[in-house]
């Protein structure tokens, strides 16, 4: 049989459910887990990490919204990806971990042989998270890391925290993804991360929507996309202060990039461990995301 997807979203977990859910752990049965937003008893929470442990056809685990909601549950987790080997994609998206959690969490994910993705949106992050995290993205010539990061809302961050980050994704060798979406960096941050995306030559996305930039940063991010041949394919700018006709510009000579890549060798495919993502628009508490309600188990 091949591995299924399980997703529910923001519904109260029976003990039947969790019993299928980890029975399907166990045999190896599923490839996506998605829990986001979902009501469980710590008991409940506990078995799910057990199950996951073992779980080698798991790809993808999806935590999003609260689900991890205390320092017990982050332990319980982190116990469970000590052991695991096979999850290439977290999201926990929306998670008060805040600094400490991350701490607690920090050890199993960087010993982790195959996580790529990770979403930390909205997890009340701050600048002691950011000197954990850049150890994911290792430098040229170390080991393995990160290739897909989230970081959207996290407003705690400093700019001294950004511009840490910012080197680290400068000399990363891995990094594609980089999302930062509504975070109040302002046109100093935003030049720092001109210069690293100038730097990286993998670094393909870069999420910058609602971040506080202005012209003044546009026109840094033009001259470098106009002048240094970088791997950018995409550049998100909305929701900021930026006036259309800079946008254009750039989206212009972005897309012409990427036609001439896709000429000389074709684009790279989408890779499954960059999607499971929480909207742009949801911050927490905000009243311009709603969490869909209903459950879905897909065979693969």
């Amino acid at each position: 049989m091949l591995p299924s997807s399980i997703q529910i979203s923001g519904e109260p977990l029976s003990g039947a459910e969790v019993r299928d859910i980890c029975r399907g752990l166990r045999d190896n049965a599923v490839r996506l887990l998605s829990l986001r937003g979902c009501r469980l008893c710590d008991r409940d929470f506990g078995r799910i990490c057990r199950a996951l442990a073992g779980a080698t056809s798991l790809a993808q685990l999806n935590l999003n919204l609260g689900v991890v909601s205390s320092p017990s549950r982050i332990k319980q987790l982190a116990e469970a990806l000590r052991t695991n080997r096979s999850i290439q994609s977290l999201f926990l998206h929306g998670s008060p971990l805040t600094d400490a959690g991350l701490a607690l969490l920090n050890p199993a994910l960087a010993l982790h042989p195959a996580l790529v993705a990770l979403d930390l949106g909205d997890c009340m992050l701050g600048d002691e998270a950011i000197n954990l995290i850049c150890g994911l993205l290792p430098p040229d010539g170390a080991k393995s890391g990160l290739k897909e990061l989230t970081l959207s809302a996290n407003p705690g961050i400093t700019p001294k925290g950004w511009s840490r980050l910012a080197i680290a994704v400068a000399h990363s060798s891995q990094v594609r993804v980089l999302n930062l979406d509504y975070n109040p960096l302002g046109d100093h941050v935003a030049g720092m991360l001109a210069v690293a995306v100038a730097s990286s030559r993998t670094l393909e996305v870069l999420d910058l929507e609602g971040t506080g930039l202005t012209n003044q940063s546009a026109q840094t991010l033009l001259d470098m996309v106009e002048n240094y041949p970088t791997a950018l394919r995409s550049l998100v700018l909305a929701e900021n202060s930026i006036s259309p006709e800079l946008q254009q510009q750039i989206c212009d000579l972005l897309s012409e990039g990427e036609e001439e890549e896709e000429m000389a060798g074709g684009a790279a495919d989408t890779q499954e461990w960059g999607r499971g993502r929480e909207p742009a628009a949801h911050q927490r508490g905000g009243s311009s995301w709603k969490c869909p309600s209903g459950k879905n188990l897909e065979g693969g």
